[in-house]
């Protein structure tokens, strides 16, 4: 049965990170863009559901529990049998490198790949997506444009995080109902042709010079937050994420009234999370380290 309210919705690149410091690997989490942002909207206490297709293995049960137990809805996390539930191996530090790598330090075999779901599971959860205020998606697929075209139909926002084209028809079809686009600075030259003068949000970061947001013709410059500490700054861009939903679902903002105000607002908030972030030893930090309420005193400044 479909939730009778959701906050954010999402689909995309969701594994599990093995997470090894100083080359001892240390513990296991989720990880992903879309695996960090839905988990930790879901620890703020928002109502959010994954849409996701997941194997029948023990990697995807560890997945499936740690989304249920941070509070998220797994009603549409599809387990299925012949697949094998993705992995990656994050090298950290400790003062702020990190890399990943998709072949297991340990057996030096390749991790197995992310599988995006299909029509037919975007069909079966259309009725939990038309009551869906923010769609979240860092990878394309038919079903994951699909979930995208039921979002925007009835005016919620869909919060779009490319790591490439790919495929440009599905891309262009994706573009017409995204109401906000992220990506890096070296990413945005191979999508604004694309683009083209469509009325998108663009959110453009900058690594260590924060980030550019607005409008086609007009982004205006935000620098990043100085981090206090710094001992990892993965997953420091799903938290600018996290904080630009968070602000937008606080202000009830829709997909026909996101203001750049708002836009501004909420990814400041982001900003401030992301510097937090940077202290602690994983994507989701602050999270696992301190607490949902410190995550939100970030937010709030």
């Amino acid at each position: 049965m479909s939730p009778a309210h959701v906050d954010v919705a999402g689909s995309g690149f969701t594994v599990l990170d093995r997470i090894y410091e100083d080359n001892r690997r240390t513990h296991e989490e989720i990880g992903g863009s879309c695996g960090n942002v839905l988990w930790s909207l879901a620890r703020l206490h928002h109502t959010v559901v994954p849409v996701l297709t997941l194997g029948e293995d023990q990697v995807g049960q560890t997945l499936r529990q740690n989304f249920s137990e941070a509070g998220a809805d797994v009603s549409y996390i599809e387990m299925r049998t012949g697949i094998r539930t993705p992995l990656l191996a994050q090298f950290v530090d400790g003062v702020g490198h990190h890399h990943f790598s998709s072949v297991c330090p340990e057996t030096h075999h390749r991790y197995p790949r992310y599988h995006a779901i299909g029509v037919e599971e975007s069909e079966a959860a259309s009725a939990m997506l038309s009551r869906c205020r923010v769609f979240y998606a860092d990878r394309l697929s038919a079903g994951i444009v699909s979930a995208m075209e039921t979002v925007a139909s009835r005016g919620g926002i869909v919060f779009f995080e490319p790591s490439a084209v790919g495929d440009r028809d599905l891309f262009a079809r994706a573009l017409a109902s995204v109401s906000i686009i992220k990506c890096s600075q070296d990413r945005i030259q191979d999508l604004e042709g694309m683009l083209g003068r469509q009325r998108v949000y663009r959110v453009v970061t900058e690594g260590a010079d924060g980030l550019r947001t607005g409008r086609q013709g007009g982004l205006t410059h935000m620098p990043a937050y100085v981090a206090g500490s710094v001992r990892d700054t993965s997953g420091s861009g799903d938290m600018v994420s996290v904080g630009l939903i968070d602000h937008l679902l606080k202000v009830g903002a829709r997909a026909d009234t996101i203001s750049t105000s708002d836009l501004m607002s909420g990814l400041r908030a982001g900003q401030r999370l992301a510097a937090a972030n940077c202290a602690f030893i994983g994507a989701r930090g602050i999270f696992r380290h301190a607490s949902p309420d410190d995550a939100r005193c970030a937010l709030n400044g």
